[in-house]
């Protein structure tokens, strides 16, 4: 299914879920039993074979089911789709009481189940997870997954909502199917997954199946899952209020964004000037968070994230829809030190803070320490261009490019740089490297006059085309163009197509593929029988080119080569290493695909044997 046929689908059933609720709801259910009914008419109809086998064939039947059970076996273990448990640094009751107590009480009043376990992780996030211990057959384990980041940045009644808002996921009563059709959707795209990723003995019965019923149930359940998005929104400002859900849901979106975009990027980007981490960013975050909000115009971000509209992208509904939804007003209140929920975690929040920072340092040590080493080399070389400069060496364009880029990255920053782009685009208005640079550079800065800058690079070099692509989608999104936006990730999205298509088509020869005349001139063939000829083992080698239907302006020459003289024994050892011999040294005008025309592969050797002009040497 396309995401255009997607889109379309969950467009036209959105409408029939507010026409005809009733109706969708049962049409729904009757589809996520279909992925069910499939499974065990599958089973039983080997099973029914086997005991007919037996019962009809006697003892030839017996040879008959010893496979059918095996099969049998096979597809209940593809159908044992195993889910690897959540990560994060489990809270027992005993440390953080009063965050128990809380779960506890929303865990009564909407009915939902146990959690086996409760984990506090790095993410600025709050999630339920359930891995199946029997498969896509249930007997969940329960996980509440909470992220400090979260806990340190809402109020004690911001964060019920938003637990509240997770359990209600799992709640009884009258949602429970609709529950279960969100949680569904989940376990199908699971099983689709293993079964394309895998590929278990058995597979192929439920392969075909579930690669159209996954994605059309997907796109059918679309407008349930989201509706129990708005149910669970309702039933965590019933649990609290109205106000406090509709300020977690602010600050989740205002705090996130501005944890992404500022300070995590200015954290990564320290990693520049010191040789270590020195800081705790977990033990830090709130109070840089209520500062760096302070000095931003909030309502900036706010806006921004009133802007995203809601998309079949995703089931959450943007956040204009979801306070629409609850009949308030966007409301981004930052809680006191005194009133943040990480005092739910009573006094194991410093133990906890602690392991968490330690966790991150050890993380991103390496990382970290290469930066900055990275960083050091960089400004080395910058200090080397400034010192040309100032003693009036007139640099090359590609010098002057790589003085703009360490200017820009180690240098006095972006704003000095963007002079240095806009002269060397203006010294070279055809060349795509300027035109691109310049562009995506006032790109980000929402700048319109990069628009036709990343136009004429992708004109000028085919290889711009995919970046370029994607700049240009993310400036219109950003913008609000969403029309264009769409445009640009359609392009995008074939452009992506295309490159996989063409990496598939070089990635392997076939016995059916056609092979041309390599078209190399006499010079050239000289230079490569020189280059074999210093490749000691060597005794015949052929070369022919693919016929490709992806850019075939960019060659692949199949090289076929033999090592092994009449009378001897193949020796596997050799053989590939020759292959790397020959990799490392041939060098043709495009790509090179070695392979040894011996053993396994002698109807290659004679492919090549026949066509006149393919041996050089």
């Amino acid at each position: 299914m396309t995401n255009d046929e997607f889109d379309a689908l969950v467009a036209r059933l959105e409408s029939q879920a507010v026409s005809r609720p009733l109706l969708y709801k049962m049409r729904v259910l009757m589809l996520a039993l279909l992925g069910y009914g499939y499974i065990t008419f599958m089973l039983i109809g080997l099973l029914l074979m086997t005991l007919l086998s037996l019962a009809v064939l006697k003892g030839i039947g017996l040879k008959l089911a010893i496979p059918l059970l095996i099969l049998i076996w096979a597809v209940l273990k593809a159908l044992w789709v195993k889910l690897e448990a959540p990560e994060g640094r489990r809270l027992t009751r005993k440390e953080a009481p009063a965050l128990f107590a809380m779960i506890d009480d929303l865990r009564r009043r909407l009915k939902a189940p146990r959690f086996h376990r409760v984990l506090v992780t790095h993410d600025f996030n709050a999630c339920v997870v359930q891995t199946p211990r029997l498969g896509i057959f249930g007997w969940h384990r329960n996980y509440l997954v909470i992220g400090l980041p979260l806990m340190k940045t809402l109020s004690v009644e911001q964060f019920r909502a938003v637990l509240a808002h997770e359990f209600g996921h799992l709640a009884g009563g009258h949602g429970r199917v609709s529950n279960w059709i969100y949680r569904l959707r989940l376990s199908w795209h699971t099983l689709m997954s293993s079964l394309t990723s895998e590929g278990r003995f058995g597979t192929f019965l439920f392969r075909r199946f579930f690669n159209w019923y996954v994605p059309y149930f997907t796109a059918y359940s679309f407008p349930l899952a989201r509706a129990n998005e708005y149910e669970a929104d309702a039933a965590a400002a019933r649990l609290t209020s109205p106000s406090s859900i509709a300020e977690a849901l602010t600050a989740v979106n205002v705090v996130g964004r501005y944890l992404d975009e500022r300070y995590w990027a200015d954290i990564h980007r320290s990693a520049s000037d010191l040789p270590r981490p020195a800081f705790a960013p977990y033990g830090s975050l709130a109070d840089k968070v209520s500062v760096g909000l302070e000095d931003q115009p909030v309502q900036e971000w706010v806006s921004l994230a009133l802007d995203r509209k809601t998309s079949s992208e995703d089931t959450h509904p943007a956040l204009a829809d979801r306070l629409k939804a609850l009949d308030q007003a966007p409301q981004l209140s930052l809680p006191a030190e005194q009133d943040r929920a990480d005092k739910l975690l009573g006094d194991s929040l410093s133990v906890v803070t602690g392991e968490l920072d330690s966790r991150w340092e050890q993380s991103i040590l390496p990382a970290w320490e290469e930066r900055y080493q990275t960083a050091e080399k960089g400004r080395a070389r910058l200090a080397e261009l400034a010192a040309e400069i100032a003693s009036g060496v007139e640099l090359t364009d590609q010098r002057q490019y790589e003085h703009a880029c360490l200017t820009e990255e180690f240098g006095d920053g972006a704003d000095a740089a963007l002079p240095m782009f806009r002269a060397l685009q203006k010294a070279s208005p055809d060349h795509p490297i300027p035109c691109y640079a310049l562009g995506a550079r006032l790109l980000q800065r929402n700048d319109p006059d990069g628009v036709a800058l990343v136009k004429r690079a992708i004109e000028l070099d085919d290889d711009a085309r995919l970046n370029g692509y994607e700049l240009l989608r993310d400036y219109y999104w950003g913008i609000g163009q969403e029309q264009q936006a769409h445009e640009w990730h359609a392009k995008l999205v074939e452009r992506h197509h295309l490159l996989q298509c063409a990496q598939a088509e070089r990635a392997q020869i076939t016995l059916k593929d056609k092979l041309d005349p390599h078209g190399l001139d006499a010079e050239q063939l000289a230079t490569l029988r020189a280059q074999l000829k210093g490749i000691r083992g060597l005794t015949r080698v052929y070369l022919l080119r693919k016929r490709l239907e992806a850019f075939p302006e960019h060659p692949l020459y199949v090289l076929g080569y033999c090592c092994t003289p009449w009378w001897g024994l193949r020796n596997r050892k050799r053989t590939k290493a020759l292959a790397q011999r020959i990799v490392d040294t041939v060098s043709l005008p495009g790509e090179v695909f070695v392979l040894n025309v011996e053993g396994d592969n002698y109807r290659f050797g004679r492919k090549f044997f026949w066509k006149r002009g393919t041996k050089v040497l």
